[in-house]
């Protein structure tokens, strides 16, 4: 039987401020849930789950520390740097 070991993973406070920081500048508030790491027990499997962030029901994902976030799903990168713009598009 495979046993699942899932440990919550802090968001780092940089990358928190940056998403408040966006969101404040568009005058919405942020839903955020941590990522998780999960690890099979007795192998060398690990998956890392991203941070959930909900601004205006859309799903942004978010690893620390990279550059980059996606929304909806991890097929398409966007530059941090964008957020707030992308943040006003929708």
């Amino acid at each position: 039987m495979l046993n699942i070991v899932k440990t919550e993973i802090s968001m780092n406070k940089d990358l928190l401020s940056k998403i408040k920081w966006a969101c404040q500048f568009n005058g919405i508030k942020p839903t955020v849930r941590c990522g998780n790491l999960r690890v099979v027990e007795n192998t060398n499997l690990a998956y890392v789950e991203p941070h959930k962030v909900i601004i205006k029901d859309k799903l942004y994902l978010f690893f620390n520390e990279q550059d980059y976030f996606c929304i909806g799903n991890l097929g398409i990168k966007y530059s941090l740097s964008k957020l707030s713009e992308y943040i006003a598009r929708q």
